[in-house]
């Protein structure tokens, strides 16, 4: 009996070590063109890492410096619970192939999969999915497509996924048109000095994307857009703290907030490993999370007289 009780006790005292020992590995970029990103989603990360009651230790590591399977040789242990990242989709692709056996949340797409390696990302389809639904709601049967001059290459994976979408025609237009009716949509595609400086903009049915945006910046009356939430909403102070700790611009501004939900997701994991399915409101958007399967929705809003509302 009395060893019986010295094994139990060995045993979750080993539990117990091991539980504290365990660590996660976030494998961002610190360096190079991407650390820009990389450091807005890890102030993100640790802003919401820091609220929350997990003690459990975060690994960084710079993905600028090393190959995917480098990094992984030289940091992946024993005590490594849970992989976050990496943000550059070669990198994503080289750690799919690199098979790590412990779970993945990688903070990009590809085309790729793993049973072990979930892709979270602020992704040009997720825009077109929240945008559509706002389009289906204003009973749009044609779209017209205004695009700033030398922008359509930064336009053209939405507008391939909003195509996908849609059951109506997207008209690529180069003049504004004259008027528009009921059922009739117009989408501006460009930044904010551009869509501010267009002449006789109608006051209904029209959209823009989230690019066109920007900090204390005016927006037109009437524009409908769908972007991350905490932007807009004060529900997340881990992120409005973070923001105003060092007064980024809005493109950065959603980088933070994507952090915090690749923290929260990672917690979850952390605490039921075997967790199949959740859904919960994000920072970001509606997250639903299937197996690996990560879908986002962002929020839709409209500039009116009195500011942005939400739709």
């Amino acid at each position: 009996m009395l060893n019986n009780k010295k094994k139990l006790i060995g045993f979750i005292l080993y539990c117990m070590l091991n539980h504290a020992q365990a660590e996660v590995l976030v494998i961002l970029p610190e360096s190079g063109p991407l650390a820009r990103a990389g450091l807005s989603i890890k102030q993100g990360f640790m802003s919401a890492y820091q609220a929350s009651a997990l003690e459990t230790p975060i690994k960084f590591v710079n993905s600028d410096k090393k190959p995917i399977a480098q990094l992984l040789q030289q940091n992946l242990n024993k005590k490594t619970q849970m992989i976050v990242g990496p943000l550059a989709r070669q990198d994503v692709e080289a750690l799919i192939r690199a098979q790590p056996k412990v779970p993945v949340l990688a903070l990009n797409e590809v085309s790729l999969h793993s049973a072990k390696v979930g892709q979270f990302s602020l992704s040009k389809q997720d825009d077109a999915i929240a945008l559509n639904q706002v389009l289906q709601h204003d009973q749009i049967q044609v779209l017209y497509v205004l695009q700033q001059k030398d922008s359509e290459i930064d336009n053209e994976l939405f507008l391939i996924s909003l195509l996908t979408e849609t059951s109506y025609p997207l008209n690529i237009i180069e003049e504004m048109p004259k008027k528009l009716n009921k059922h009739t949509g117009l989408l501006l595609l460009g930044n904010n000095a551009w869509l501010n400086q267009l002449d006789r903009l109608p006051h209904k049915n029209i959209y823009i994307l989230p690019n066109a945006i920007e900090q204390d910046q005016v927006l037109p009356v009437g524009v409908k857009f769908c972007d991350v939430p905490a932007l807009y909403e004060s529900e997340w102070p881990d992120v409005i703290q973070a923001v105003q700790a060092n007064a980024v611009p809005m493109a950065d501004q959603r980088l933070i907030a994507f952090g915090g939900d690749a923290w929260y997701i990672a917690s979850q994991y952390l605490a039921e490993p075997n967790l199949k399915s959740m859904q919960f409101q994000g920072r970001t958007g509606l997250i639903q999370v299937t197996n690996t399967q990560i879908q986002r929705i962002p929020h839709c809003y409209e500039k009116t007289k009195k500011g942005i509302r939400g739709l």
